[in-house]
Formats: C-alpha cells, structure tokens, sequence
C-alpha cells in the first residue's frame, strides 16, 4: 500500500512538473545551438566549446526568423510538408531529411524549425519564409547531437561564436 501511494504521488509530481514532457533543463555543457542570421551560421556548442559552425539559410527579410532564446521541442526524421502534402522522403519536399523545430513566437515547434531542404543552392541565403535552412548532410549529423529540451539562441550580431556562447553561458568564461 505505501508502495501504491509513493507510485501515484510521483506520477502526480511528474505530471504537473514545468519540465514535463521535455526532460530536465540542459545544464551548461550540454549541447547549445546558436544561429547568427548576420552571417547565415548555426553554430553547434557542446562540453563548453564550439563542436561546428554550419552556413545556414534565414529568412528572406530581417522579421522572418524570430529571434530569441528557444527550446527544441520536435525532432522528425523524412518530416511530412503539409503545405503541399508532400510526404517525408519525397525529393519535392523543401524540409529535406531532418526537422529539429523550436518554440519561436509560442509556437509548438511545427511551425519554426532547423530542417534539410531540397534546394542546396539556397544554403548560405536569405531564403525562407521563417525556418534555418541546413545541407541534408548537416541537419542529419546535428539531429543526432541535439535532444528535445536543447535552447537554441537566434539572434542577428557581429560577434563570434565563442563571445555568443560565453554570453549566454553555454562556453566557461
């Protein structure tokens, strides 16, 4: 019986947890992303240094990409385009491969997302209608690094990586 009553007051604690359904917080060192839209990078942050920087594609105008400290929130491997109703896998959909969505503008992580694309060329650009745009290769190597719950930082700076990441306590000072 105290078993039984100890399994439902976790059950209880767990589900009205502010942490629930993603996890624990990330604590510094676990991996960080930073998307700099002035220079078109994502970079990947992880033990306390920069692991990568990939060029990227933003969006088409400033206002496109939100800015902000985000939470990853959805992770979908060949993603489903709904727009167009193009199945994950097919080689029209513009999402390409991987889709790591965060929660911009109080959004569910559907919405605003890293993802692949079908349009190499674009990478590098000011290009989508809101999402950061990765090489298939690159979206795939860092959807296997990044877990639900990672912060993701958008923002539109001159400074490197490293300044952004000690900032934000994702780098040692």
């Amino acid at each position: 019986m105290i078993m039984l009553k100890f399994a439902a007051a976790a059950i209880m604690f767990f589900s009205f947890s502010p942490i629930w359904p993603l996890g624990p917080n990330p604590l510094p060192g676990d991996p960080f992303l930073i998307v700099n839209k002035q220079t078109n990078e994502v970079a990947f942050i992880h033990d306390h240094k920069v692991q990568s920087v990939i060029t990227a594609a933003t969006g088409k105008t400033d206002d496109l990409t939100p800015e902000g400290m985000f939470t990853v929130t959805v992770k979908a491997a060949n993603p489903y385009y709904r727009k167009k109703d193009i199945k994950g896998g097919d080689p029209r959909n513009p999402l390409g491969t991987r889709w790591i969505g965060f929660d911009a503008e109080d959004t569910d992580g559907r919405i605003y997302g890293i993802h692949g694309t079908n349009d190499p060329a674009s990478i590098g650009r000011y290009v989508s209608n809101g999402c950061i745009r990765l090489q298939n290769e690159a979206v795939e190597s860092l959807y296997e690094s990044v877990p639900v719950g990672t912060k993701i930082l958008v923002v539109s700076s001159p400074k490197n990586f490293d300044e952004l990441g000690r900032e934000y306590g994702a780098i040692k000072k």
